[in-house]
């Protein structure tokens, strides 16, 4: 096995110029595959870390059956009462994989600055709930701010947050006071008092003129109320949500909750779109890359084949049977995808190393500002390439060897 492994390599380098140009073309191949590869799996980490540690909207929510149906038109109908949460939470932590429960209440209203109102809609959370779901993140998205100003506090029940095209619109900056007005839930209308203490980004521009950020103390205040309208659930880096879901499920349904629990990929359309998108690039751009590989191993193996008619003949006349010519040039192209491989991993390692010492920033998808730019390690990825480009490289080697090798051998000799 060592001399034709030898043998192969000999071959190989009887045209050093092609091979080279053919394990250049594998490796390239390597690198553009499992660079976009591995910024897909960053982005998909991205938005992924991004919506359940960087808005803090957890891995689960729990809803009252009924509200993601009909409670946009009347949710004061569907709001979770301080019993029912008793029961969610008590059936919650008996669960290790469980690391924060906390409740939320969407709101909306008007906010005045004394002369204009304009519509506002604000999420109703616990500051120090929301500070521990953010310490939970890894990703680079995770640990940007999201606000100008300071963060919410737990004691400071009316320092609100506004997105920033609300406060100019509003003509407010950090430490103006502001009023905010609703209907409670017994349908009166309510004004409190609040201050601005941080300004928001938006994670989309339409929202930028109407969001707000308060806490839960003074949502509930707002809407006279103790009740909320979700339960926000935090897991574990090792859980998988689909499972622990319908486990939850059941459980609070035997506790006589009626409620409806959902993965944040359920509430995340924008992931799932996103994740779409670029699935299809990759396949497209993954396509054409192996297929220029192809090409370039195809057209290497039929020259070298062409060109080594005559050892063929000689070497099957000295009693080498057809499979033993085949698997020659099979071992070969074995071998030039084995260089190949080895560049591209060279070239990919020198790619994210590159960008690691680089540092280069961008402002991804539903983000306004600029976070660190990353190239994730992928191995699927990696052994996947490793083992197609193998593949391709003997499939493209052994047609036209197959070809030559059942020539007569008296054909072959005399090949010109």
């Amino acid at each position: 096995m060592v001399t034709w492994l030898k043998l192969a390599v000999r071959n190989l380098f009887r045209n050093g110029r092609r091979s080279f140009f053919t394990v250049l073309a594998t490796g390239l191949g390597f690198l553009a595959v499992n660079v976009l590869g591995g910024f897909t799996a960053y982005m998909f980490t991205s938005l992924q870390h991004g919506y359940i540690y960087g808005e803090a909207n957890g891995h689960l929510t729990i809803f009252r059956q009924g509200f993601l149906d009909k409670g946009k038109l009347d949710p004061t109908r569907f709001l979770l009462g301080e019993q029912e949460l008793l029961g969610i939470r008590s059936v919650l932590q008996h669960h290790r994989e469980v690391l924060v429960v906390t409740p939320q209440l969407q709101i909306s209203g008007l906010l005045s600055n004394g002369q204009v109102s304009t519509i506002f809609i604000a999420g109703g959370r616990v500051p120090s709930d929301v500070a521990a779901i953010a310490a939970l993140g890894s990703q680079g998205t995770d640990k940007v701010r999201r606000f100008d100003g300071s963060p919410l506090s737990d004691a400071r029940t009316f320092g609100i947050g506004v997105s920033h095209g609300l406060a100019r619109q509003l003509n407010l900056q950090l430490g103006s006071t502001a009023v905010a007005m609703a209907p409670t839930v017994s349908g009166q209308i309510n004004a409190l008092d609040a201050e601005l203490v941080q300004l928001i980004d938006a994670p989309v521009e339409a929202l930028d003129d109407k969001l707000a950020t308060v806490p839960l103390a003074f949502a509930q205040a707002l809407y006279d109320t103790t009740s909320v309208d979700r339960v926000t659930v935090v897991l574990a880096a090792d859980a998988d949500p689909s499972v622990l879901r319908t486990t939850l499920a059941r459980e609070l349904a035997q506790a006589g909750l009626h409620v409806d629990v959902r993965t944040w990929e359920e509430l995340s359309p924008f992931y799932t779109k996103v994740k779409k998108m670029f699935d299809v690039i990759f396949l497209v751009s993954f396509l054409i890359v192996f297929t220029i590989v192809v090409m370039s191993v195809v057209n290497t193996f039929t020259m070298a084949v062409m060109e080594r008619t005559r050892e063929i003949g000689t070497l099957r006349a000295i009693g080498v049977k057809r499979r033993g010519i085949v698997a020659l040039f099979t071992l070969e192209s074995m071998v030039l995808a084995g260089f190949g491989t080895l560049l591209g991993a060279g070239l990919t390692l020198g790619v994210v190393e590159l960008i690691r010492w680089l540092q280069p920033t961008w402002i991804p998808p539903q983000m306004a500002r600029r976070v660190p730019l990353q190239i994730h390690f992928v191995p699927l990825y990696w052994l996947a390439s490793c083992a197609l480009l193998t593949v391709l490289s003997v499939f493209s080697a052994v047609l036209p060897a197959r070809r030559a090798a059942r020539m007569p051998i008296t054909s072959a000799l005399g090949f010109a």
